[in-house]
């Protein structure tokens, strides 16, 4: 998981980061909504836990920018010392998506991220996802085009399940890295390779072409001409 914490209180950070950290989360962190802004432009994150008491502008602005100018659906989770209910409903109403009081215990905090990270990559149920003739079914492992099951490398199969996940949207190469391998990011041609090996399986055999590249951009498994 890729993780930005938005948080003032340094100590409650270097708590929450350092634990993240130790179950495997790559976790980004600023300390007020500036900083905030500028890592949400530039980088892709599975969840974002905001505090809401911030100096400057405080995490309502912050989501509400995530929301609103970037159109972003990443899931956040609010950290806040509030504990009122109108607080918790308008952590909602401003496009939170789960509410966490301060103090709390990690391991619940932990369970509630990957909760938000498992439904927004639609791991909670698994279903068949389809784009034109082309099914992938994440309960059996299994790819199928015009019938035929088509055999993957299990990262062929992990990309192509990132971009019909998205599908019909365009995932950028840092995104895709991100989510296949963290931080620990192989040479640059081991993410190129890998595509090729699926662009030969999944499209070379067939007449429609259903894997993008758009250079500059990023990838997207979707129909021709059909944009996000």
């Amino acid at each position: 998981m890729s993780l930005l914490l938005v948080e003032d209180h340094r100590q409650l950070a270097q708590s929450v980061l350092e634990f993240l950290e130790q179950q495997g989360a790559s976790v980004d962190y600023a300390g007020d909504g500036r900083l905030a802004r500028e890592l949400l432009r530039e980088h892709h994150y599975d969840l974002i836990l905001l505090d809401i008491m911030l100096p400057g502008e405080d995490g309502y602005s912050v989501c509400q920018y995530l929301r609103k100018e970037l159109t972003l659906t990443t899931p956040v989770i609010f950290l806040t010392a509030r504990d009122h209910l109108d607080d918790k409903l308008e952590g909602f109403s401003q496009g939170g998506d789960d509410y966490l009081v301060k103090p709390f215990a990690l391991p619940e905090l932990l369970a509630r991220v990957q909760a938000q990270v498992r439904r927004n990559r639609g791991e909670v149920a698994p279903h068949v996802l389809s784009v034109a003739d082309l099914e992938l079914d994440p309960s059996r492992q299994e790819v199928r085009r015009e019938g035929q099951v088509l055999k993957l490398s299990p990262t062929a199969f992990r990309i192509l399940r990132i971009l019909m996940r998205e599908s019909p949207k365009v995932v950028s190469r840092e995104q895709l890295e991100k989510e296949l391998w963290g931080d620990l990011v192989p040479d640059s041609d081991a993410l190129r390779s890998h595509l090729y090996n699926l662009r030969k399986v999944i499209d070379k055999p067939f007449s429609l072409p259903l894997l993008e590249t758009l250079p500059g951009v990023g990838f997207a498994v979707r129909q021709p001409g059909k944009a996000a």
